[in-house]
C-alpha cells in the first residue's frame, strides 16, 4: 500500500490533468524542469549565468513553474512559431492584426529578444513571434521557415470573425501516454516503488488482481518509468522537434 505522505505530491493523478492540453513545446519543459541537474543549475544561476546554453535555453526558467506558467525560451526558435510582420505594402482589403479576436487564453511575453504570443484552447496552442512596430488594427503578414507549413486553423484564427464556441476534445492515448510518464517519472524521482507507480496510476484493486513477475501491468509500470526517464535526459528535444543539443 501506498504511503500518502510518501507520495503526497505524484500520487493524484488529478493534479496532472493539465497535461491533457500541453502542446509538444510544452511537455518538453515538463521533463526538463525535473531533471535534477536543470535544477541545480536553476539554483547557482547567479554564478553560472551561461548555464541556460546547456540545455538550449536561451534563458533559464524556473523549474517550480509548470508549462502552464513557464515561459522557456528555447535555441533555436521552433519551426511552429509563426512569426508576425507588419505589412509594408497591404492591400486596400488587408485583414487587419487583431490580438484580442485570437482564440484562446493569451499570455504575452518578452523573451529578451522579442514579444511572444502564446493562445491556448482546449487541445491546441498557437505560438507567436510578434515584430517590432506591430500594432493592433494594422495590416500584417506572416512568416514560417523554409520547409514548414502554417498550422491548421491559423488563417480562420486571424482573420476578422467571432470566434466559435470550442468544445473540449476527448484526450488522445498520446496524451494520456504523457500523464502517465510524467506522473510515474515523478514517483521514480520520489523514491517510489514500481509496485506503488502502478498503485498511483492504475488502482490498488488493479494491482491486487494482476501485479506477478511477467504481468503486462508490472511491463507497462516499466516501460512509463524508463520512458520518463530518457525523455528527461535529453529526450525531451526530439519530442519538441528541437534540434539535438552539442555533445558536451
Amino acid at each position: 500500500m501506498v504511503d500518502p505522505h510518501h507520495s503526497a505530491h505524484w500520487y493524484p493523478t488529478a493534479a496532472y490533468l493539465y497535461v491533457l492540453w500541453l502542446d509538444a513545446l510544452a511537455l518538453a519543459w515538463e521533463y526538463l524542469r525535473r531533471h535534477p541537474n536543470y535544477r541545480r543549475d536553476w539554483l547557482r544561476r547567479r554564478r553560472w549565468p551561461d548555464a541556460a546554453q546547456a540545455w538550449g535555453l536561451r534563458l533559464l526558467e524556473d523549474p517550480a513553474l509548470d508549462a502552464r506558467d513557464a515561459h522557456p525560451v528555447w535555441q533555436p526558435g521552433h519551426v511552429a512559431v509563426m512569426q508576425i510582420y507588419p505589412d509594408d505594402d497591404p492591400p486596400a482589403n488587408a485583414v487587419p492584426f487583431a490580438l484580442w479576436r485570437i482564440p484562446g487564453h493569451k499570455q504575452l511575453i518578452h523573451d529578451g529578444k522579442r514579444l511572444a504570443l502564446i493562445a491556448r484552447s482546449p487541445g491546441r496552442c498557437r505560438r507567436f513571434a510578434l515584430a517590432p512596430g506591430l500594432h493592433d488594427g494594422m495590416a500584417f503578414a506572416y512568416a514560417v521557415r523554409a520547409g514548414a507549413a502554417p498550422p491548421a486553423g491559423f488563417a480562420s484564427d486571424m482573420a476578422q470573425t467571432s470566434p466559435a464556441a470550442m468544445a473540449s476534445p476527448r484526450p488522445t492515448p498520446t496524451a494520456l501516454l504523457e500523464l502517465h510518464t510524467l506522473q510515474a517519472l515523478d514517483a521514480t524521482l520520489a523514491g517510489a516503488s514500481s509496485r506503488e507507480i502502478a498503485e498511483g496510476l492504475f488502482g490498488v484493486n488493479a494491482v491486487a488482481a494482476d501485479w506477478h513477475a511477467d504481468s503486462a501491468l508490472r511491463a507497462r509500470v516499466r516501460r512509463l518509468v524508463r520512458r520518463g526517464d530518457a525523455l528527461m535526459h535529453g529526450g525531451y528535444r526530439r519530442l519538441a522537434q528541437l534540434a539535438p543539443l552539442p555533445l558536451q
